[in-house]
């Protein structure tokens, strides 16, 4: 037979040893609907590693066939002391199934033996035609198969094992690995073996000796052999001779299978694009899905044309720029007649105090979209209308409340428009809310994720378009071709996603009143706080800065003489060499790489026993308030307004609350002197107040009414200290009696349950033995066992149905609580049971915030929202209008929800935040 040697090797793939592999060495993924992806990623990377490595090669992905084999047959317990498939692993098959048929690789399942013999069937025969097969596995009992033409490779190791390859490993050649795992048995498949001999003695037998026959034709001989035991274990041979020849043959792999297939029908087929995008979407996988439509990765089909075309928006597309008055004022026909339609703006910055505006762009319906360009410069570009007369055409449609305008991240949109004396209105929808209330964790919000999630589309990016880095064009350089295309798109696909996600929310329980009554509403008026903006106290934070430098030099010369020499305190490396290596601190947690850690969580827990980690913790905590805030929010105050404008986000945390950078608002300490010295420096302007008013343990109040307990009702209708009635509760004492300690030990207990604290971790919050602190627990519990019955049914609920809601409807879906991971598990049951409270809490915060903005513009006072930080809202008010801004706001928010407990809400003001809070 003719020889093949010069054609590219065979692939086998152990497609079932490497499924569970990828399974128990990666850690556990989901999609954000609960389905497990873990182990199917982990196999496709794996192929996808084999594909670029031998590129021109065959290949066959093998996997086990449901029911029993011919080894069952010869041997009842044949891996029966095997787990059932866990079923976050048995619900991953099918879809890794179809991911490898769609990427074009041929799937063998054969019923009645084992994916080792179908491979080692397939190996022979290529094998015999002198053709290399290379079988990529990570199961020792296929070393059998290496000869001349067969070897292994392992993807997850990276080693290569030919015949010189395995007796170095081994320390046998592959001839003699059968007779190895007859002799020593295997575990893992619950083949016997001989009783009594293990890895060494039947190394000792094979490499005396020989193979199985030649060791019960030579038993006499074994006891001359030099290894402990020798004496003995041909007595054992003897005894056990059927076991030893019935464990060969489980252990031999068949090379004779009956199959439908040969090594000729193996080709890789070209990949099925069509069904990959839907798996990809499905699945959440993400950056394969963008390499998919970009045309990169080895699964894409090869494109001649300049434009790849999937970078074109599904179906037919026509996008159009419009440069002249005649085609302007077609398309403000269009929007007119519309109703509602998407809208887009281009700028120069992605600060909204800061960004000129260079174009916009409408979707009236899917696939029809236009740019209106009116301020790029770049040399040879075509003349533009004049944008301030083209802004005075637009401003009756932009501001004409009965005409609908669907954006993505509408609120910067807004703020852009708005230093053009337009206001926005008729804000119909947001496809970034939308996808938020429908699910805040299955995907990022921003156009392009959600372009790639709902609609299975990659979007041109704006980096495409102005490159990268220092040399990055800002828009209004950008040729106008391009820019079109581009700004065209952005609505285009905004049109599409609302039409995609409308429907989804409506279809979800209360999602849609979340959506129309909070979320739309609160971005025009969050636009409008983030430009208010507030008045900071430069000098003040200068001389803040300045302190806290030579503060931070002062501990850092405490810190090199506590350690014995000079280091970088902020070198996590250099600490751990010192106060792990050097000072032999107890090592509490280790890195993922094995290193002993130096997290705050680490540091704070050794500084309570050791001097320098105080000292590090505490040159920490300075240098990151002085980095994140004295240093920085000089730099933030806007030229134009003298003011600091945060960037206030509705889309970010999972639970509903907001969050805010360029300055983050809420991360500023409140309970250390550092802190309250940065509040100190937000002030009002000359003859001005600032209020702040802040909901009065608002989580709290929630759980009294989620959980309906008598005990927590009663304590909050009766006005009581809930920490101090909870002290004396658990304690066993009266209200009057409680010392400072027990009230600070009930309160940690109190917030710790609402954020699903265990027993071990109120004991390191109170530095108290973790019996004691269960124990404090258990007496919580039986003083509010109605607490205990909300979180009992919460978990239940949330398993079941796999989310959790606010009292408004808002859901969080927990992928991870029906997980086999307990640490998952049980770390989606702790945001089960908070997440309710949280999210109610934003909800609440969001409906009194538009409650209170509608009763300022009815009441004629000269005061504005100027911040919102947790549960606390901040004004700047007229000074002598401050009582009459407390009297109206106070009602507004204690009554934006009707709980079984009141509403509590305490104002006061001050120049600065620090007085008002």
């Amino acid at each position: 037979m003719a020889s093949s040697t010069s054609l590219p090797p065979l692939i086998l793939v152990d497609g079932s040893s490497y499924l569970y592999r990828a399974f128990h060495a990666l850690p556990p993924l989901t999609t954000s609907r609960g389905q497990p992806t873990g182990a199917i990623k982990g196999v496709l990377n794996m192929l996808k590693s084999l594909i670029k490595t031998w590129p021109d090669s065959p290949m066959g992905v093998v996997f086990d066939a449901k029911g029993p084999t011919f080894r069952d047959a010869l041997f009842a317990e044949y891996k029966s002391h095997r787990p059932p498939m866990p079923d976050d692993l048995r619900s991953q098959i099918e879809p890794l199934h179809a991911c490898v048929k769609a990427l074009g690789l041929p799937l063998l399942c054969v019923e009645g033996v084992e994916a080792d013999d179908v491979i080692g069937t397939l190996a022979r025969q290529a094998a015999a035609n002198g053709r290399d097969v290379i079988i990529s596995t990570g199961d020792k009992d296929m070393a059998q198969l290496v000869c001349p033409h067969v070897s292994l490779v392992n993807t997850m190791t990276g080693s290569h094992l030919d015949e010189a390859g395995v007796k170095e490993k081994y320390g046998i050649g592959p001839e003699l690995i059968i007779d190895f795992l007859a002799l020593m048995g295997d575990k893992s498949d619950n083949i016997p073996g001989v009783p009594g001999i293990g890895e060494k003695t039947a190394l000792a037998l094979l490499q005396g000796i020989g193979g199985l026959d030649d060791l019960y034709a030579r038993l006499d001989e074994i006891a001359q052999l030099d290894f402990r035991g020798a004496k003995t274990t041909g007595k054992k041979l003897e005894e056990h001779k059927d076991q030893a020849y019935l464990s060969y043959q489980l252990a031999t792999i068949k090379t004779d299978c009956a199959l439908d297939v040969t090594t000729d029908d193996l080709d890789i087929a070209h990949p099925d694009r069509k069904a990959l995008q839907t798996l990809y979407t499905e699945l959440e996988f993400k950056s394969w899905l963008a390499e998919l439509l970009s045309g990169e990765g080895q699964e894409s089909a090869p494109t001649t044309s300049a434009v790849n075309p999937t970078t074109q928006p599904p179906d037919e597309t026509h996008y159009t720029t419009l440069l002249t008055q005649h085609e302007l004022d077609q398309w403000l026909n269009k929007l007119r007649q519309a109703g509602c339609f998407a809208l887009d703006t281009e700028t120069t910055s992605l600060n909204y105090m800061q960004a000129e505006l260079v174009g916009l762009s409408f979707a009236v319906q899917a696939g029809e979209a236009a740019y209106l360009p009116l301020a790029h410069d770049y040399p040879g570009v075509p003349e533009q209308l004049d944008r301030q007369a083209v802004l005075q055409q637009l401003q009756p449609l932009l501001e004409d409340p009965s005409i609908g305008k669907i954006g993505q991240n509408l609120k910067y949109d807004m703020s852009v428009l708005a230093r053009y004396g337009i206001t926005l209105r008729g804000i119909r929808s947001d496809t970034m809310l939308e996808s938020y209330v429908l699910n805040s964790t299955a995907t990022r919000h921003d156009m392009d994720s959600l372009a790639l999630k709902y609609l299975g589309h990659k979007t041109v990016s704006f980096e495409d378009i102005a490159g990268k880095g220092a040399k990055q064009l800002t828009f209004d350089q950008i040729e106008l071709e391009q820019a079109s295309f581009y700004a065209a798109e952005d609505a285009d696909i905004t049109l599409r996603l609302h039409q995609t996600l409308a429907p989804q929310v409506q279809a979800a329980g209360r999602l849609q009143q979340v959506l129309e009554q909070l979320e739309i509403p609160l971005l025009s008026l969050l636009s409008k706080i983030e430009r208010n903006g507030v008045k900071i106290d430069v000098l003040h934070l200068q001389r803040h800065s300045q302190e806290m430098a030579r503060r931070i030099l002062e501990l850092e010369a405490e810190a090199h003489q506590l350690a014995g020499r000079a280091c970088n305190l902020g070198s996590p490396k250099q600490l751990a060499e010192i106060l792990f290596d050097e000072q032999k601190l107890p090592v509490i947690k280790k890195t993922p790489k094995g290193a002993p850690s130096t997290a705050e969580a680490i540091l704070e827990e050794l500084a309570l026993d050791f001097p320098l980690p105080k000292i590090i913790m505490e040159h920490r905590g300075l240098s990151k308030l002085r980095n994140t805030y004295t240093d920085k929010l000089p730099q933030l105050v806007e030229p134009t307004t003298g003011r600091v404008h945060t960037s206030y986000h509705q889309a970010v945390t999972a639970t509903g609350r907001l969050s805010s950078s360029d300055p983050n608002l809420q991360n500023i300490p409140i309970r250390s002197e550092e802190g309250r010295r940065i509040r100190q420096a937000f002030i009002a302007e000359p003859g001005y107040q600032l209020v702040a008013a802040d909901y009065s343990q608002i989580e709290l109040r929630i759980m009294a009414h989620l959980s309906g307990d008598e005990g927590l009702l009663k304590a909050f209708a009766e006005g009581l200290d809930i920490h101090r009635a909870t002290a004396a509760e658990v304690f066993g004492t009266t209200p009057d009696q409680v010392t400072a300690d027990q009230r600070r030990n009930a309160k940690a207990i109190n917030f710790g349950l609402i954020y699903g604290m265990s027993a071990f971790g109120l004991s390191r919050q109170l530095h108290i033995d973790p019996g004691q602190a269960k124990l404090y627990i258990e007496k919580y519990f039986e003083r509010y066992p109605g607490v205990r019955r909300y979180m009992d049914a919460t978990r239940s609920q949330a398993a079941e149905q796999g989310y959790v809601e606010t009292l408004a409807g808002r859901r969080l879906y927990l992928p991870e609580i029906r997980s086999s991971n307990f640490n998952q598990r049980q770390a989606a049951e702790r945001t089960a049971i908070n997440a309710p409270m949280q999210g109610t809490a934003a909800d609440i915060m969001k409906a009194a915030m538009l409650a209170v903005d509608q009763w300022l513009e009815a009441s004629g006072l000269d005061a504005c929202i100027i911040m919102q930080v947790h549960d606390e809202l901040v004004f700047e008010v007229k000074a002598d209008q401050v009582d009459a801004l407390i009297q109206g706001i106070k009602p507004c928010m204690e009554q934006a929800a009707q709980l079984h407990v009141p509403l509590l809400v305490e104002a006061s003001s001050g120049s600065n935040w620090d007085e008002a809070h």
